[in-house]
């Protein structure tokens, strides 16, 4: 992927703008940068959320809740401790309590936390109004090109490092196939169009990680 880091201040002033801020939000913008550059992350981090700001352009430049879905994207893995379960409810908090400080306009602080709560794909859930083109945005890798999903996974795996095969194989296997389960996986129009190669992508997947899981 192009390096895109001299996108991100951009990015964050106008989303920063477009929920209120209207004072000093550098100071936040790099204690950001910072979280998502820890060196225990290898899936979640600046080259996903990078990805992930540039699909809001592409798929929602119009959409009316673009800035919430924005700053939500920053704001989505800024905690990120693979040995705990309530990482999106911890960034939301973080959200609200930053973002209130900042400046920002109270009711946009609530929608952006709001989205940020609905990333937990585990128990996804759609109850989130207006989250879908976020939600899509986020699960986009699942769509990506058979070269970049592998990538993907061998970075989840590493976040995991402290988890034994045996278990992190039944464990991943159960999440992909929770993810097939799903009628849809992409509920926006831009997002069905990577639902084809996100099947493909799962179903590889899932073979991989049940053979693993029976090896063990």
């Amino acid at each position: 992927m192009p390096d895109r880091s001299d996108t991100l201040p951009q990015s964050w002033l106008k989303h920063a703008n477009g929920i209120g801020i209207t004072g000093q939000s550098m100071p936040l913008l790099s204690q950001l940068v910072a979280r998502w550059s820890e060196p225990h992350r290898h899936c979640h981090t600046l080259r996903h959320l990078q990805e992930c700001l540039q699909l809001l352009e592409e798929w929602g430049r119009a959409h009316p809740l673009r800035h919430e879905i924005g700053m939500a994207l920053w704001f989505h893995d800024a905690i990120h401790d693979p040995a705990r379960p309530d990482n999106e409810e911890r960034s939301a908090r973080l959200a609200t309590r930053a973002l209130g400080r900042a400046g920002a306009d109270p009711e946009r602080v609530r929608i952006v936390s709001r989205f940020v709560r609905a990333t937990r794909h585990g128990a996804r859930t759609r109850s989130a109004q207006g989250a879908e083109l976020m939600l899509d945005i986020d699960l986009a890798i699942l769509g990506a090109d058979r070269a970049r999903f592998e990538a993907y996974e061998r970075q989840v795996r590493a976040e995991y490092a402290h988890v034994p095969d045996d278990d992190f194989a039944r464990g991943r296997a159960a999440f992909v196939d929770a993810m097939r389960e799903r009628p849809r996986l992409f509920m926006t129009e831009p997002g069905q169009r990577l639902e084809a190669r996100a099947r493909e992508n799962l179903q590889r997947s899932s073979l991989r990680w049940h053979r693993m899981a029976t090896r063990a």
